[in-house]
């Protein structure tokens, strides 16, 4: 099946798990104790500012016909009006969506650079004093939060050795590649503590494989054969580690955001939540669950790419 129609087809059935997303989404705050509109306006709210409130966000109508302004306000992209920023929410989350991609599309890179040739070297040199310090590096990293590896980072990069900036985001490319080198380093080394463990389990495995034998039986150099046949074999798990793990750091870039000034999607989050905005929240919640669903079908394609043998269907 051409990738084209593959895209399509998913894509369409990835409709009714939007629709369930959007349904989720909207009945969260729905179902949490207290009027949301007393929530937000406080003790300082008068009968009257509530119910202004009620009727600006709608709760004054039945619920179903919530859910359904709510889709319309999905589907024309507004997402309807923030409370804290008096504005449409959707442009809001499109102007913040693009530092979050951008830290966590470099950090992704940034882990696959670091994941390679690390669980090369510990899966040729098993047992190794190589292997062993690979494999208690990145013990380390995986076990320290990543606002407190963060913190270090930005002690020794940032301030001991002015490498790098403390935090925010810049202006032009370059700027911002420089502003979100720590803050994707911090991501980075907690995804390829996963997936350098993934990698060198794969390779040992496919190093005892027959047809790796046969290759070098024909002569090929170690070099050729561990990059042309045993690493192409192995990358399978390791690319579900890594799809799994990186739809967990969507969610997840709130911490870093935060702690780096980085203006996306997370720190959005937390200030809304702070703000006790709903639409805003609503609108996030949708828009995490989506890009979290993307990243499941690029995973999908990366397998038809790396092993041509898998089916699209």
């Amino acid at each position: 099946m051409p990738i084209a129609i593959y895209c399509l087809n998913r894509l369409v059935q990835l409709i009714p798990v939007l629709i369930g997303i959007t349904l989720i989404a909207f009945l969260l705050l729905r179902v949490m104790p207290g009027d949301p509109a007393t929530l937000i306006l406080g003790s300082r709210g008068t009968a009257a500012d509530i119910a202004k409130l009620n009727a600006q966000l709608g709760l004054d109508q039945p619920l179903w016909r919530q859910y359904l302004l709510f889709l319309k306000d999905i589907a024309t992209g507004s997402f309807g009006e923030s409370i804290a920023y008096k504005a449409s929410v959707g442009p809001l989350i499109w102007e913040r969506l693009w530092p979050t991609i951008w830290l966590v599309l470099f950090s992704t890179v940034m882990a696959v650079v670091l994941t390679v040739p690390l669980a090369l070297l510990a899966a040729v040199r098993r047992g190794s004093v190589a292997d062993a310090g690979i494999k208690l590096f990145f013990i380390v990293a995986m076990s320290m939060p990543s606002f407190w590896l963060g913190i270090l980072l930005v002690l020794l990069l940032s301030i001991v050795v002015p490498v790098f900036p403390v935090s925010g985001y810049g202006d032009t490319i370059l700027e911002r590649l420089h502003h979100l080198v720590l803050p994707s380093l911090v991501i980075a080394l907690a995804t390829a503590a996963l997936t350098v463990r993934s990698l060198r389990s794969s390779v040992i495995a496919v190093l005892s494989a027959d047809y790796v034998d046969t290759a070098r039986s024909k002569g090929l150099r170690s070099r050729q054969v561990l990059w042309r046949h045993v690493l192409r074999n192995s990358l399978m798990s390791t690319i579900s580690v890594l799809g799994v793990h990186t739809s967990w750091v969507i969610g997840g870039t709130v911490v870093i955001e935060t702690l780096f000034g980085i203006p996306g999607l997370g720190s959005l989050l937390v200030s809304s939540i702070s703000a006790r905005d709903y639409p805003m929240v609503q609108g996030l919640t949708v828009t995490f669950a989506v890009l979290v669903v993307l990243i499941n079908l690029l995973t999908d394609l990366a397998y038809v790419a790396v092993d041509p043998r898998v089916k699209l269907s």
